[in-house]
C-alpha cells in the first residue's frame, strides 16, 4: 500500500495531468539548479578576481609584504626639473582610465557573470512586431544570404511569430523571395538632409516615410552582416520588448564561436567580451544611460524613438554612427537597458583589418567628443574614456620608463595604478572564460587559451598604439570595411 498509485491518477485524464505536473516540476527544478550553478560560478569568479588583484599588487610592488624599504630616489636631482615633470605627467595619464576601470570592476562583480539560460517572461505570441535589420554594402552576398536563413530559423525555433528580416544594402544581393524577408536597396542618388554618409546614410534611408513600413510601436534589432542570433539572445530580446520600459537596449557579443579564422585577433577580442559584461552592463543596469556609449550591433530600438533621434547627423556622426546616435539619444532623455543573451560575431580575419577597425573607432569617437551638437555633460565620461585611449602611447611608455627612470610615487597612486593594470589584465582572462567554455575545449586547451590571451596583450598594445597615432594624424571622415566572409578553398 505504501507504493500504490494515488487514486487521483487511476484514471487516464488525471494521469495525464499528473504527468504534466511532474514534467513542469522537473523543468522548474532544472532551472533552479542552473541558477544555483550560475551563482556558484559567479562567487568563484569574484573570489578569483579579488585574489588576482591582490597578487598583482604584491607582484607590482604596490603592496609590500616583505617589509624591505624601497630605495629613496631624488628625481629632481637625478632627472632635473623638466625630466621629473615629464615623468610624473606620463604617470598621471594612466589615471584617465579610472572611470571605465571602476565600471568594469563593478559590472563584473555586482551582477551575475554567469546568468545561464534566458527564460521567457511572456508568450512570444504577445510580443510586438520585431524587424531584424541588417545593413551591408553588398560586398558579401553569400554571407548575408546564409545568415538571413540561419537567423530566420533561429527565430522560428524560439517561437517568434511577429517578425521580419530586412536587409538594407547599397548593391542588390538578390535575396530569395520570402514573406518574412525584405531587401531594401539604397539608391545611389539618395542624400540625407545633413549629408550623412556610409552606414548612417543607409540607416536613415530606412526611416524615410516612403521606405519605412514599420509602425511607431514596433521594434528594430540592428545587426551587422556577420552577426548570428542565438536562442538566448532571441529570448532576451522578447523579454526586453515585452517589458517595454526602455526605448533602447544592447547585449553581449562573443567572437569565439564555430570556426575561428584568426586565433590572435579572437583572443585579443576577449577584452571586448569582458567590456560588455562589465562596463556596458553596469551603465545600463544602474543608470540606464550610455555613459560610455555602446556598439553598433545587437542594438534594439523602438521605431518611434529611433525616428526621433535619427541617423541624419552629418559627417561627424557618420564614422562612428552608433556612438553619435547613443549620445544624441542620451541628450534627448531616452532610457537604455541591458538585453540578456549573447549574439555571435567574428573577429577581424587579418591584423590589417584589426588595426583599421580600431583606427576607425578612435577617429569616429573623437569626432563625437568634439561635436558641438552633444553637450559636455552628456559626453563627459565618453570624453575621458576617449582621451585615455588617445594618450595610450604616453601611458604605455610607463612600462619602459618605470624600469629605466624610476620615480617615487605616493602609496595611493601606486595602488590605483596597480589596480588599473590588474583589472585590465583580468578582463582578458574573463573574456576567455566567457568565450571558451571548459566543456567545449577541455581543461588543458582552456588553460592554454588563457595563456594565449595574456600573450596577445603586447600585440594588442602595439596595434592600439599604431591605430591611435594613425587615427589622430590621419584623415577622419573615412569608413574602412572589414572583410567578413570566409572563403572556402575549392579542391578540383
Amino acid at each position: 500500500m505504501l507504493f500504490s498509485k494515488p487514486k487521483i491518477c487511476s484514471h487516464q485524464p488525471n494521469l495525464t495531468w499528473c504527468l504534466r505536473l511532474d514534467i513542469g516540476f522537473q523543468a522548474f527544478r532544472r532551472i533552479k539548479i542552473r541558477m544555483l550553478r550560475g551563482r556558484v560560478k559567479h562567487l568563484m569568479h569574484c573570489t578569483f578576481f579579488l585574489s588576482f588583484i591582490f597578487l598583482f599588487l604584491v607582484f607590482a610592488g604596490a603592496i609590500n609584504l616583505s617589509g624591505t624599504e624601497k630605495e629613496i630616489i631624488d628625481p629632481w636631482e637625478r632627472y632635473g626639473i623638466y625630466g621629473t615633470l615629464i615623468l610624473y605627467a606620463l604617470r598621471l595619464f594612466t589615471l584617465l582610465t579610472i572611470p571605465q576601470v571602476l565600471c568594469n570592476f563593478a559590472g563584473l562583480t555586482l551582477f551575475n557573470a554567469f546568468p545561464g539560460k534566458v527564460m521567457l517572461k511572456g508568450s512570444p505570441l504577445l510580443a510586438p512586431f520585431i524587424c531584424i535589420r541588417v545593413v551591408t554594402r553588398g560586398d558579401f552576398p553569400k554571407l548575408v544570404r546564409d545568415n538571413v536563413t540561419r537567423n530566420m530559423n533561429m527565430c522560428n525555433t524560439v517561437g517568434v511569430e511577429n517578425f521580419m528580416i530586412e536587409v538594407v544594402t547599397d548593391k542588390s544581393i538578390n535575396l530569395p523571395k520570402h514573406q518574412r524577408v525584405r531587401e531594401v536597396v539604397v539608391p545611389p542618388e539618395y542624400k540625407t538632409k545633413s549629408g550623412a554618409l556610409f552606414k548612417s546614410r543607409a540607416l536613415q534611408y530606412c526611416l524615410e516615410d516612403s521606405v519605412n513600413i514599420l509602425a511607431e510601436n514596433d521594434w528594430i534589432v540592428h545587426l551587422d552582416e556577420e552577426t548570428l542570433l542565438t536562442e538566448n539572445c532571441v529570448r532576451g530580446i522578447l523579454n526586453f520588448v515585452l517589458d517595454g520600459q526602455h526605448q533602447f537596449g544592447q547585449g553581449l557579443i562573443t567572437y569565439a564561436n564555430e570556426n575561428i579564422v584568426n586565433w590572435l585577433t579572437t583572443l585579443a577580442d576577449s577584452f571586448r567580451v569582458s567590456d560588455d559584461m562589465g562596463k556596458l552592463r553596469f551603465q545600463f543596469y544602474l543608470f540606464h544611460k550610455p555613459l560610455f556609449s555602446w556598439k553598433g550591433s545587437y542594438v534594439v530600438t523602438q521605431v518611434s524613438a529611433e525616428k526621433k533621434v535619427s541617423f541624419d547627423n552629418g559627417l561627424d556622426g557618420s564614422v562612428a554612427e552608433d556612438c553619435y546616435f547613443a549620445m544624441k539619444a542620451y541628450t534627448e532623455g531616452y532610457s537604455f537597458n541591458f538585453v540578456e543573451g549573447e549574439m555571435w560575431e567574428k573577429s577581424p580575419f587579418s591584423l590589417w583589418d584589426f588595426m583599421q577597425q580600431r583606427k576607425r573607432w578612435i577617429q569616429g569617437i573623437l569626432l563625437v567628443v568634439h561635436s558641438k551638437e552633444i553637450p559636455l555633460r552628456n559626453k563627459i565620461f565618453l570624453a575621458i574614456s576617449c582621451y585615455s585611449w588617445v594618450t595610450l602611447p604616453f601611458s604605455t611608455s610607463n612600462i619602459f620608463l618605470a624600469a629605466v627612470f624610476p620615480i617615487p610615487c605616493p602609496y595611493g597612486l601606486d595602488l590605483v595604478c596597480g589596480f588599473i593594470g590588474a583589472v585590465n589584465i583580468y578582463m582578458y582572462i574573463f573574456g576567455v572564460i566567457k568565450s571558451f567554455p571548459i566543456h567545449r575545449f577541455g581543461h588543458i586547451k582552456f588553460f592554454l587559451l588563457i595563456v594565449g590571451a595574456l600573450a596577445t596583450i603586447p600585440f594588442n598594445v602595439i596595434i592600439e598604439n599604431v591605430a591611435v597615432i594613425w587615427g589622430v594624424l590621419g584623415k577622419k571622415h573615412k569608413f574602412y570595411i572589414v572583410n567578413k566572409e570566409i572563403k572556402i578553398p575549392v579542391t578540383v
